[in-house]
């Protein structure tokens, strides 16, 4: 048999052969949110996982007490073990990383964990194929034939995977990891970008150390020739009322609430509709888009960093936009989202808000600085907003190419037998062992 043969194995012939080897989380009486403290031992949660996106999100836990973790032992993670969801979005995984500032963990009671005998099955590359959209599928549809949106243990280590000889695992492993690595770095590019935005607009327009501050002038708190404007009074408030029904790629693209992030407008997430709008219901270059309606990411501004042609929102979202004969348009579209929290606290406070209307977003007042230093804010903005869409572009295209490696690679139909390979720094003691 060839080295990059593939044969068939169920998880649970991979597993650690002693009692721990797979497991669920305890149930949830067992781990109640009365059990929850500040700092102590992390949970592993779903909010933890992704649809293989992510191998790992390390953060964002809660914590019970040495104690109780001691109790519900049986459900702890370590190192290298792989999480799957149980129940809620099926189809979740992640791999427990080296490098977290927590030696072990435990299970929600949503979750489940196989833990591999490495010397059979490398746990990056059981990632990689448990966490493909293929594995994905297959778990939805089972889960969807047993009528209950749900799956089991018992159905967790009868999962098939492929598994080539365990060094054929280790090269594909690196090859896709390089992928990985190569997008998280850009990632942390991107971010360090954002906050050289944010500490900018922070400098020039809260602490008012922006250039020329020297010789200004101050009246009530703020600068000579600045003044508090109502948003109603410098942009205007653009809703649209279709929510679309159809995903054919030759219609035009609707944002809705699940596109609006934080760093970026994701448009993996909008749908599509037939009808066409009037040209102001279309994005442009710098609008803020609000979430304006519904629940969970109520309040979630994001700003259109991007040239498009004909993409509109839903009628959960409203576009901002400047007034440029009142304002600069990068300069408000950046001042909306430092009201992010505002909209936020005004969904989720005690007035029982379950919309952010026209009324009540066209009454806040924010400050509008002379002209000549909102357009060196721009250029400023403008440098590095065009660094970040260089870096998503970049990154788009590792994930395309990763994605149509991944399955031809855990397949076998891509061989690696004779191929170099340069194994990364999280790898190379794996390897050598």
């Amino acid at each position: 048999m060839k080295k990059d043969s593939f044969c068939e194995y169920t998880l649970q012939e991979v597993q650690c052969q002693d009692s721990y080897g797979s497991v669920d989380g305890p149930f949830g009486s067992n781990l109640p949110a009365s059990s929850y403290i500040e700092k102590g031992i992390p949970i592993i949660r779903g909010v933890n996982l992704s649809l293989g996106e992510e191998r790992f999100k390390d953060f964002n836990y809660k914590f019970i007490s040495e104690e109780t973790a001691q109790k519900l032992h049986r459900s702890s993670c370590r190192p290298n073990d792989i999480v799957f969801t149980k129940k809620g979005t099926l189809g979740q995984t992640g791999l427990v990383p080296n490098d977290s500032v927590f030696k072990y963990f435990i299970l929600s009671s949503n979750q489940m964990r196989i833990r591999l005998d490495e010397s059979i099955a490398n746990p990056l590359y059981v990632y990689y194929f448990v966490s493909c959209q293929q594995s994905q599928d297959r778990i939805l549809a089972d889960a969807m034939t047993s009528g209950v949106p749900k799956i089991n243990l018992t159905y967790l280590r009868k999962f098939k995977v492929l598994l080539p000889e365990i060094n054929i695992q280790r090269k594909i492993a690196a090859i896709l990891s390089a992928y990985d690595d190569l997008i998280e770095n850009n990632k942390r590019r991107i971010a360090l970008l954002e906050n050289m935005a944010e500490e900018i607009y922070r400098e020039w327009f809260v602490r008012f150390r922006f250039p020329g501050c020297q010789g200004a002038k101050f009246e009530k708190g703020i600068p000579n020739n600045w003044k508090y404007e109502k948003l109603g009074d410098i942009c205007s408030l653009v809703k649209r009322g279709i929510s679309p029904k159809y995903d054919d790629e030759a219609l035009n693209l609707v944002i809705n609430q699940k596109c609006i992030r934080n760093s970026r407008i994701d448009l993996s997430e909008a749908r599509r509709h037939d009808t066409n709008v009037s040209e102001e219901k279309y994005i442009r270059f710098g609008d803020a888009l609000i979430n304006s309606t519904g629940v969970g990411t109520l309040g979630r501004v994001s700003v259109v960093e991007f040239k498009s042609e004909k993409i509109t929102v839903d009628s959960h979202v409203t576009i901002c936009r400047a007034n440029t004969q009142r304002v600069n348009p990068i300069y408000l579209a950046n001042t909306i989202t430092k009201l992010q929290a505002y909209f936020e606290f005004m969904a989720a406070g005690s007035t029982g808000q379950v919309e952010l209307n026209r009324s009540l977003i066209s009454g806040i007042k924010v400050l509008v600085p002379e002209e000549e230093l909102m357009d060196k804010f721009e250029k400023q903005i403008i440098a590095i907003v065009e660094q970040k869409q260089s870096l998503f572009k970049i990154n788009d295209n590792l994930t395309k190419t990763k994605g149509m490696l991944l399955p031809r690679l855990i397949s076998g139909k891509l061989s690696v037998e004779d191929l170099d390979i340069q194994y990364p720094p999280s790898m190379q003691e794996d390897n050598a062992a």
